[in-house]
């Protein structure tokens, strides 16, 4: 029997998902009724990106199970590769 993220994997092949990583940094921002939240991950060098309603406790120093698209965003005229995160759960 499949997991659920091998049903996602299986239907989205652009999909990744990441096990037991350690969250180095939590930054919450406010940008309209949303607030952008951004993980930097143990082990890599680009920025995970998500969306909130409403703040949520920081993850820094947790363990996390993510499943995220790899994007690119413009910052200030240059492309910068981020990691659009769908799915984020505390291990």
């Amino acid at each position: 029997m499949k997991t659920d993220i091998e049903k996602l994997q299986e239907k989205h092949p652009g999909l990744v998902h990441s096990v037991d990583r350690t969250v180095e940094s939590h930054t919450q921002r406010e940008q309209g009724e949303r607030f952008i939240n951004t993980l930097m991950i143990k082990g890599y060098d680009v920025p995970f990106k998500y969306h909130r309603t409403k703040k949520y406790k920081s993850l820094e120093g947790q363990v996390v199970n993510l499943t995220y698209y790899p994007a690119s965003e413009t910052v200030a005229g240059f492309d910068m590769e981020i990691m659009k995160v769908v799915r984020l759960r505390r291990s």
